[in-house]
């Protein structure tokens, strides 16, 4: 059993490193790319796509991991057609060089994360059931192995910033999208060497929605998980607004005589690596959290954490001692990120019945990285084009950045203060 519970772990750790490596490789670097080709007004519809895709692909592709097909196959399919259209997507810039068009480069882009989307809620109901085979505790033995999620991020982060193809880094080059679907490609083969996870084809009561095993949504009907999807989708705008322009803002300094020549600027993703390599460690405190002070406070340490993270960008410059607020800012962000996301699937999984998991795994998906990542990097887009991008000079959007971000701070505060009042403690709750 001790030898099947190590394996089980290092396949767990290699799927994780593939499953976030492949997101890494563009993700806090494509914002950067699209403006130096022209295309910086329509980021917000690039980083939104994310979440409107989010709000029906992950509950779609959970029903069917739920009732059709083993979730390990729904994964590799589902990466399979994630790497192809990526793939498409670095081709055509390549082809289209300068004359890139925001058309043909969206539609290949969106259909490649409507189906990467889903594999971040699959990939955890797949490694939840490989740790169950093992009888082994997804509390205490998740996050150390979702650590290496975290480092496979890193890994395409920091390759992204120094690998230079052609003598351009590939994070001002099409370049870094055909290495995410490469990686999705790989992603794909390994899926299918996971446990098979158990699909429910029995179910028979409960009409239409059980049916189509869409009874994760009468999870609404409990007060205090409406409440908490609720605060999901509102905390999930702030997730995709730093990856959408914490890239292009540092980059933007490099309009101003005195940074243009900043490490800063010129390695601004290796900068913004550190914040996953903070998630490494936040990771790790997350079992000591959740037992130590409960679902509630962890998730309201979250949400302040992302009013220090923009209120730090705020604060920052790309030269000493300017420089460390920025640094700052990024080891927050592992608090920010995981002590919502990670404890928050912790906390669906243990209070949701298991012919439901994945479904309801796909519904946190949809309010965090859907609903919310979509209204949410909008919002943020349009803050942006009133603070920064309606300014008449580059030098004059470098210097209006901080405003915006100070607004997000604003945001981020009020939620989180809002949580605090409405969500009860589920182990006070129960008690």
């Amino acid at each position: 059993m001790e030898k099947q519970s190590k394996a089980i772990s290092l396949k767990l750790i290699i799927l994780n490193f593939l499953e976030f490596a492949a997101w890494g490789a563009y993700l806090t670097s494509l914002g950067r790319y699209l403006g130096n080709a022209g295309l910086g007004p329509q980021i917000k519809w690039f980083f939104a796509m994310q979440g409107i895709v989010s709000i029906f692909m992950p509950a779609l592709m959970g029903i069917i991991a739920d009732r059709k097909m083993q979730a390990q196959r729904v994964l590799a399919l589902c990466h399979a057609l994630a790497g192809v259209f990526m793939i498409g997507a670095g081709m055509y810039c390549k082809g289209a060089g300068a004359a890139i068009e925001f058309g043909p480069l969206f539609i290949l882009y969106s259909l490649s994360v409507a189906f990467f989307m889903p594999t971040i809620a699959i990939a955890n109901s797949v490694a939840y059931n490989a740790l169950a085979i093992a009888q082994k505790d997804p509390v205490k033995a998740y996050p150390p192995i979702r650590v290496f999620g975290t480092v496979g991020f890193i890994c395409s982060m920091l390759a992204t910033n120094f690998v230079k193809i052609d003598g351009i880094a590939m994070q001002d080059s099409y370049t870094q999208l055909i290495s995410s679907g490469a990686i999705s490609l790989v992603m794909c083969a390994y899926s299918l060497t996971m446990p098979a996870c158990p699909v429910n084809k029995t179910a028979k009561s409960g009409g239409l929605v059980d049916a189509l095993g869409l009874n994760a949504f009468t999870l609404f009907k409990k007060g205090q998980f409406a409440i908490f999807f609720i605060f999901s989708m509102l905390l999930g705008a702030a997730l995709q607004v730093t990856n959408g322009y914490a890239n292009t803002f540092l980059g933007s300094f490099g309009e101003l005589p005195q940074y243009a020549d900043s490490f800063a600027v010129k390695n601004s993703n290796a900068i913004l690596a550190i914040s996953q390599a903070s998630e490494t460690l936040c990771i790790l405190l997350i079992p000591f959290c959740m037992n130590r002070f409960g679902i509630k406070k962890v998730i309201l340490m979250a949400m302040f954490a992302w009013v220090l993270r923009f209120g730090f960008f705020g604060l920052g410059s790309p030269q000493m001692p300017g420089v460390l607020w920025f640094i700052l800012s990024c080891i927050v962000y592992g608090v920010a990120f995981d002590f919502f996301n990670i404890s928050g699937s912790l906390y669906v999984d243990q209070n949701v019945p298991t012919d439901i998991r994945s479904s309801a795994q796909g519904l946190f998906m949809l309010m965090t990285n859907g609903l919310g990542a979509s209204i949410g990097t909008l919002a943020a887009g349009e803050v942006v084009d009133a603070v920064v991008y309606s300014a008449d000079t580059a030098a004059a959007q470098a210097t209006a950045w901080p405003t915006a971000w100070y607004i997000f701070a604003a945001y981020s505060f009020v939620i989180a203060v809002a949580f605090m009042i409405l969500f009860k403690d589920p182990q006070k709750a129960r008690k």
